[in-house]
């Protein structure tokens, strides 16, 4: 690493990633996970294993037809899902307000800025005018 990128200031999102807690993480990744295509995929694979393995099962059959057990397991999922997938856009709609703070604060700043190097353009612009004015009058004057 660079010694500029060891003591560059840190942004809003470092610092909030920093001062998240473990259960936070653990939530966020349950969402993140569970709201992918790879969980919809496997899930799918094992719902059909399940339901397949039930229909051609000579002996014996775990969860027969109408599968109970793997509703009971859907709504369990759910249960813990639905809090979680929650907590996880509460801290989402947390992170957006900072943001949106943190781009306000930016732009209030470069704001100052451009109305300053304005301010010092307008200066300029009249130190110029007022020095070809005095040109002209001391030409205007020998002639």
């Amino acid at each position: 690493m660079k010694t500029t990128e060891l003591n560059a200031p840190k942004t809003w999102h470092q610092k909030h990633e920093e001062s998240r807690s473990f259960s936070e993480r653990l939530a966020d990744s349950v969402a993140n996970g569970m709201g992918s295509w790879s969980f919809i995929i496997i899930q799918t694979i094992l719902v059909v294993a399940w339901m397949a393995l039930n229909f051609v099962a000579f002996i014996y059959h775990w969860d027969p037809y109408p599968f109970i057990l793997l509703n009971l397991v859907f709504s369990t999922q759910a249960a813990y899902a639905a809090p979680i997938i929650m907590m996880a856009q509460n801290r989402q709609s947390d992170r957006d307000r900072i943001q949106a703070m943190e781009d306000f604060k930016t732009n209030v700043d470069a704001k100052k800025e451009i109305e300053e190097l304005q301010r010092q353009l307008n200066a300029i612009e009249i130190d110029k005018l007022d020095k070809i004015i005095a040109l002209l009058e001391q030409a205007k004057i020998k002639s």
